[in-house]
């Protein structure tokens, strides 16, 4: 067959529609964790599916408790240094672990509930032929019973391009539908109805401690007039019914169809700007688009929503193999998978949803998608629902790249920008350095500073430093994927420069001559010296040294890129070439910390020394083996079971290990299913719950982003200069497609195979390049320009042709 006919049948095959990605449920949800996650990347939307009552749990990207945060609360911190290091000289761990907790700050604050949005239908609950869905494709919710004779039908979406939520409501009997709608919250509210709109106006606290130190007083602290306001405004148009309201109520009656739009909107006005004393008009904005979305009908403004989002999550396309039970709801499919049966649909969906929940939750300008993305009903949510930072928001965002989602990741690149404000003035008063610096934990207003309460902080996790650092490397990775040069010139390289002249100035010289960072801790992990003391606190954590390694490596080839020199990059090149080398342990395994100690919790979740293998590329299999090998080790003596968001990362980890069996293994046991609970439980093994959601458990969407970014990563890898095809494929994808992933350089990659055979590949480039592909012992150099199409068969032989093939 001529290449380019077999060409135009793989892009029909990839093209066509095999698989419908939706969530399918026969009974409407109880939990949180069963409800079906609607978003426009600012609000979110949980929708239960109630018969009798509808609940929606409503939130608002923006809203969150506090206010601008005082980077100089501690601003003789860095005055503690030079005893700490003192203790460490002389090996007085414990001394250390008690002098670093002069070093820390406040906590950060929390993302708030907006609150409730109640529908009461009316309808018994035992309803009839009852169906929920939440169709990815399209990002909509749709409801379906029968009650008294009647059918019933609801359809939900949240618009980007119309910020309302809508929601169409349908009876098939004329005068049957009926519903009340009322407003509740957690937060300070107040609610009328009047004139056919329901507003509902609040404000966040000025204060929220973290649930995880229990029950204190003033836990929640209001002060009136200071905290972020938030407005919901709710319409009923386009019926056929008679629109009430009542006090706190709108009501419909007689109706057999009605659409319901909710508007929402906060006063928040920026990190650095007062959400109550200088911030935004929530209501008039809130009023302004309820206004321009009542103008439009329900089918313009679903349309208007389905090519919004479509124009994102339609780049990819993932076949693993046929949907063995079509049909089944997703709870009970879930059940079935986790009892050892095969189901290659849920595995494709797992993936997609990793990308609709990233689409959902990440499109407000420096507000990235934070540990819950952006749907969380509890008012000290777990871990504040924050920005944790050493290893969960950079996680949210690894997908973002290679699964052709750039845009998505902005709010975090925007966000670092932030930080990198508030972060040089803690790390002139923390840590005593040029440049800026970001520790465990942040929150919407760019907080920086080392958490703990001013010495309440364990500092396993409290006194970490090096977010600045490991956030940098996003900066470079949005490049490498677009090869965006204005954003590496102008937004990125600075950025960059700043974290190296931390990185540089927290350096100093080891006992035997290497630079080594002091002090250092692994994150949230302890170590156990020979003499017994169970500690956080050291010098050149793996993690640490192979976190500013990476840094380092993308400033000097942005420097390349950019044809740049100065000092500082001299300072960079002869840094890099005294950094503290990996060790490998007596065990055979990469160690975790300078000496060679046992760790506290050998299966810890955290896995922050082998950062070098992924996100990292400094460990690689085929450049560094040796180094690769002790990885590996260090891998099977952590094991496989651990939290959701854990086991996310050792798929990835085992990807770049080019072990497909084990990273299938690890996915299997990330699906496994979690039960939801009344109130968040922190106990049990990671996994899965009814609606998808990764359970830590509780909830954590970072396993969702890892899962979904580990998929990509058996399948396409791209970080050490080549593109290996099909890197880490189980033998359970023997046969399968993917279309749209992205590989660094600016290209696009479309792979199918067959039996575990590479069959062809479709390579299209947004820029001029040249690319180095490889899969198995087979290598190919393709050389291609802007807006070129090449095909690669099995033999990565290679056809060029137009990009209309597509």
């Amino acid at each position: 067959m001529h290449p380019l006919i077999s060409a135009l049948l793989l892009a029909a095959t990839l093209n066509a529609d095999t698989t419908r990605y939706e969530l399918r449920y026969v009974q409407a949800a109880e939990h949180f964790e069963e409800t079906l996650l609607l978003g426009n990347g600012r609000v979110g939307a949980s929708v239960f599916g109630g018969v009798g009552t509808e609940q929606v749990y409503l939130n608002d990207a923006t809203l969150w408790s506090g206010g601008p945060v005082d980077p100089r609360m501690n601003p003789r911190a860095f005055e503690h240094l030079p005893e700490v290091r003192a203790a460490l000289a002389a090996g007085d761990w414990e001394s250390a672990d008690q002098l670093v907790r002069e070093m820390q700050g406040s906590f950060s604050q929390s993302y708030a509930p907006l609150g409730t949005l109640l529908l009461d239908m009316g309808h018994a609950a035992e309803a009839e032929d009852y169906v929920r869905i939440l169709d990815l494709a399209s990002a909509t919710a749709k409801i379906e019973y029968r009650t008294g004779g009647v059918r019933y039908e609801r359809q939900a979406f949240v618009s980007h391009p119309d910020r309302v939520m809508a929601v169409r409501l349908s009876a098939s009997q004329p005068g049957a539908l009926e519903f009340r709608v009322r407003f509740e919250s957690l937060l300070r509210y107040r609610v009328i109805a009047d004139g056919g709109t329901l507003t509902a106006r609040g404000e966040a606290p000025v204060h929220a401690e973290p649930s995880y130190r229990g029950d204190m007083p003033n836990a929640i602290v209001y002060d009136e007039g200071r905290g972020t306001r938030f407005a919901v405004l709710a319409r009923i148009v386009d019926t056929d019914g008679t629109v009430t309201d009542d006090g706190d109520v709108l009501a419909l009656e007689g109706a057999s169809h009605a659409t319901l739009l909710v508007s929402i909107s906060t006063s928040f006005n920026g990190f650095d700007r007062e959400p109550g004393l200088d911030g935004l008009d929530e209501v008039r904005i809130a009023q302004d688009q309820l206004s321009l979305a009542a103008d439009r009908d329900f089918e313009s403004l679903l349309d208007r929503h389905t090519t919004d989002f479509g124009s994102f999550f339609d780049r990819v396309v993932l076949d693993l193999g046929s949907d063995p039970v079509p049909g089944l709801a997703t709870d009970e499919r879930l059940r079935r998978y986790a009892d050892g049966a095969s189901d290659p649909y849920l595995e494709a969906l797992y993936f997609q949803f990793g990308r609709y929940l990233l689409i959902s939750s990440s499109r407000t300008p420096g507000v990235p998608a934070n540990l819950q993305g952006i749907w969380n009903p509890h008012l000290r949510p777990p871990w504040s629902s924050n920005y944790t930072t050493n290893i969960n928001l950079e996680m949210n965002y690894w997908p973002a790249e290679v699964t052709n989602l750039s845009e998505m990741h902005e709010p975090l690149l925007e966000f670092i920008e932030n930080l990198a404000v508030t972060g040089r003035v803690s790390a002139e008063t923390f840590w005593g350095t040029r440049g800026w610096a970001v520790s465990h934990n942040s929150d919407i207003w760019a907080m920086s500073n080392p958490v703990g309460d001013f010495g309440q902080g364990h500092p396993a996790w409290a006194n970490w430093n090096m977010a600045g650092v490991w956030l940098s490397t996003h900066l470079w990775e949005h490049f490498a994927f677009t090869q965006d040069r204005d954003f590496l010139r102008d937004r990125a390289w600075p950025l960059m420069v700043g974290a190296a002249e931390f990185a540089l100035d927290w350096l100093i010289e080891g006992e035997d001559g290497t630079l080594v960072t002091a002090p250092s801790t692994s994150p949230e992990n302890l170590y156990r010296t020979p003499g017994g003391y169970e500690g956080a606190t050291t010098i050149a954590t793996t993690a640490d040294m192979a976190m500013i390694r990476e840094l380092f490596d993308d400033l000097l080839t942005a420097a390349d890129v950019l044809r740049r020199d100065s000092e500082i990059l001299q300072e960079v090149r002869n840094a890099r070439e005294r950094l503290a080398p990996y060790r490998i342990g007596g065990d055979g395994s990469l160690q975790e910390w300078y000496h060679d100690w046992e760790d506290a919790d050998p299966r810890h979740r955290h896995q922050s020394h082998l950062f070098a293998l992924h996100p990292g590329t400094t460990i690689d299999l085929a450049l560094t083996p040796e180094l690769a090998e002790a990885a590996r080790a260090a891998l099977e003596i952590k094991g496989d079971e651990s939290t959701g968001w854990s086991k996310a990362w050792r798929i990835n980890l085992w990807a770049r290990l080019r072990d497909g069996f084990r990273a299938h293994k690890l996915y299997r046991e990330l699906l496994s299913f979690v039960p939801p609970v009344a109130e968040p439980g922190y106990d049990g093994g990671g996994g899965t719950y009814p609606n998808l959601m990764d359970a830590h458990p509780p909830f954590q969407i970072d396993g969702n982003f890892g899962g979904t970014a580990g998929v990509a990563e058996m399948l396409l890898q791209s970080h050490v200069g080549e593109i290996r095809l099909l890197p880490a494929l189980p033998v359970a994808w023997a046969t399968g497609s993917v279309r749209g992933l992205k590989a660094r350089g600016g290209v696009e990659v479309d792979i199918e195979w067959r039996q575990g055979l590479l069959q062809s590949v479709i390579l299209r480039a947004a820029v001029d390049g040249v690319f180095e592909v490889s899969w198995g012992t087979a290598w190919r150099t393709v050389e291609l320009g802007a807006g070129e199409v090449a095909r690669l068969d099995g033999r990565l032989q290679t056809t060029r042709f137009d990009d209309e093939v597509r």
